[in-house]
């Protein structure tokens, strides 16, 4: 529900029987209506109306239902979008005895506020210091002002504040050596930044968003099928350019004379801190008391992370040369994909299992292939087949204790089964997100000098993933074969996601490293440092800075204010270590 939650005062001038009011909401795909009210027959000795006030839902447009408390006659249905902190009042009266012919005027007694307005001052105060930012570079290439600034500062120290922005750390400088995105030149060893500006604009609108969004509906994942807004397309794309980051990494380690089984155990080792720091640091709340097995989650992001990089890495070191240089074979328009036909073989079996658990797979008491949230979507048919096959596969492998307890299907399809959106069988379409991020960083190696054959590699890619989708999905919220769904990863959301991924990629790449417009700050910096950001917001979420006892709880403003000061703190975070060349590596 949004932040202000107006109130709907019902006037019922209709002698008795009473009234029942019942509310669906828009997004509720085939729901039941629910009961909101008994509204009382009007007094006619005293002309006095029945009423009784509800409180609406203001996130989607909602159908109003009104009926006789006795017969079950529908007297009216109202479709209508209330607004944040409105008031309203439905007035039912009969316009002729005769007939007895019902109206129902919906009548709104107080506006509601524009709730976008503290999104606007944010997005100028930001634009704002964007261009003073700007305006200061363009005065530093103004040799009498920066020579005044030399003269004011450190020259040394200076110099090195302006040309940090022109270039990228040493690898060498990291705290520890990751299987980061390393350029094609083995001789620089230069990052490629865009990859890092990706990754660091996908975390930074991550952080962002879990830290409440400013409490605005759209900045909370979709209730199950269909609509795509922030939350649904952030962790997918730090998947995929994970997934690109393994193909450059590899490739360059084995390039310096690393062996495959040294390679082999670093993979290891880092998908195996990753699902520990998941487990033990970022998803226990230490806030409700101690670790307890008795309750931990075991899925989590880090570890679905931690095990999707654990198979793409291996998948590739067994089929990755160090020497990158042209294919020799037949087909050289297709050198960054035949050589490697074995791993396609490999995804294709991976998602033929999950096609054949998903649909095949007999669910007690559910219907088989069923993708329904369960709750009161499909009329009420399946209320505890939320998820279908990998709700159940969860429940019977992990146990419900140790899965995510409060799903977002569980507000509008007022699910009550345990449902985790980390779960284990749509890891198995986390990595063919990943293997297709690896088919991007693969695309850079092969063509690593033809920056023109890249983008069009992209997006060609990109299309390619969009008409993939078209068709599983026939261009609708519910009624395709799989519909797009994030608490399930179904095929047709990694398809959907990756093609958004190929062309944000291609327009990083175009202006950060092919036209060099764009330095990718400031979201390069908290993409050289993701784990620690990651993790540390999560930790710190509850402490000042980042969080503080408001005035008004039910302010936009206010929420939008903590949140977005936490989110720069990261990022100035993340710059200091930057400038520091501390890199948290694992």
């Amino acid at each position: 529900a949004a932040l202000r939650i107006p109130l709907l005062l019902v006037r019922n001038e209709l002698p008795a029987p009473g009234l029942n009011l019942a509310a669906r909401s828009g997004s509720c795909h085939q729901c039941l209506y629910q009961f909101l009210a008994f509204v009382p027959p009007s007094n006619e000795s005293l002309r006095k109306p029945g009423t009784a006030s509800v409180m609406v839902d203001t996130q989607h447009p909602l159908t109003l239902l009104l009926n006789s408390s006795v017969g079950d006659r529908d007297l009216c249905k109202i479709q209508y979008h209330f607004g944040e902190f409105g008031n309203y009042s439905l007035v039912v009266k009969t316009l002729s005895t005769s007939n007895q012919t019902v109206s129902c005027d919906l009548i709104i007694n107080e506006g509601p506020i524009n709730s976008y307005l503290p999104i606007l001052f944010a997005f100028l105060v930001y634009m704002g210091i964007l261009a003073l930012l700007i305006a200061g570079r363009l005065l530093m290439k103004i040799d009498p002002v920066r020579n005044w600034v030399y003269k004011k500062l450190n020259p040394r120290a200076t110099d090195r504040m302006i040309n940090s922005e022109l270039g990228s750390p040493n690898t060498t400088d990291s705290i520890n050596c990751d299987p980061a995105p390393q350029s094609w030149s083995s001789g620089s060893r230069q990052r490629l930044r865009s990859l890092d500006t990706f990754r660091g604009l996908s975390l930074v609108i991550m952080v962002f968003v879990n830290y409440g969004g400013g409490k605005y509906w759209f900045f909370k994942h979709e209730s199950w099928n269909g609509k795509l807004h922030f939350p649904s397309a952030l962790f997918s794309r730090f998947v995929f350019i994970m997934g690109t980051s393994i193909a450059l990494a590899l490739g360059s380690m084995l390039r310096w004379g690393s062996s495959k089984w040294k390679v082999l155990r670093k993979i290891i080792w880092r998908s195996f801190v990753l699902i520990l720091l998941g487990i033990v640091v970022v998803n226990p709340n230490y806030c409700l008391g101690p670790l307890s097995w008795d309750n931990l989650r075991i899925p989590g992001v880090l570890q679905r992370l931690g095990f999707t990089y654990l198979v793409v890495a291996t998948l590739e070191l067994l089929f990755t040369r160090a020497d990158s240089g042209t294919w020799e074979g037949r087909f050289p328009a297709l050198q960054d994909i035949l050589p490697y036909w074995p791993q396609w073989i490999f995804i294709l079996v991976l998602e033929t299992i999950w096609l054949c658990l998903t649909f095949l797979l007999p669910v007690p008491d559910c219907p088989r292939g069923y993708l329904g949230p369960g709750g009161i979507g499909d009329f009420g048919k399946y209320p505890n087949c939320t998820g279908g096959a990998a709700g159940y596969i969860d429940r019977l492998l992990l146990g419900e204790k140790h899965m995510y307890q409060h799903p977002s299907s569980g507000v509008i399809y007022q699910s009550t089964m345990p449902y985790d959106p980390e779960g284990i069988l749509g890891t198995i379409n986390s990595i063919v997100m990943a293997f297709l991020g690896l088919q991007a960083g693969k695309i850079t190696l092969f063509y690593k000098d033809q920056p023109k054959q890249i983008m069009s590699r992209f997006i060609i890619w990109g299309i390619v993933m969009g008409v993939i989708s078209a068709i599983l999905t026939k261009c609708s919220k519910e009624e395709g074969f799989i519909p797009i769904n994030k608490n399930l990863w179904s095929i047709s959301y990694v398809t959907t996601m990756s093609c958004f991924a190929f062309i944000l990629l291609l327009l990083i790449y175009y202006l950060v490293d092919v036209k060099k417009w764009w330095s990718g700050a400031p979201f390069l910096y908290p993409g050289m440092n993701s784990i620690l950001v990651y993790i540390g917001h999560q930790v710190f979420a509850n402490y000042f800075p980042f969080k503080w006892k408001m005035q008004d709880s039910q302010s936009h403003a206010e929420h939008l204010t903590q949140n977005l000061t936490a989110t720069t703190l990261w990022v100035i975070i993340s710059y200091i270590l930057y400038r520091k060349r501390i890199f948290w590596k694992i």
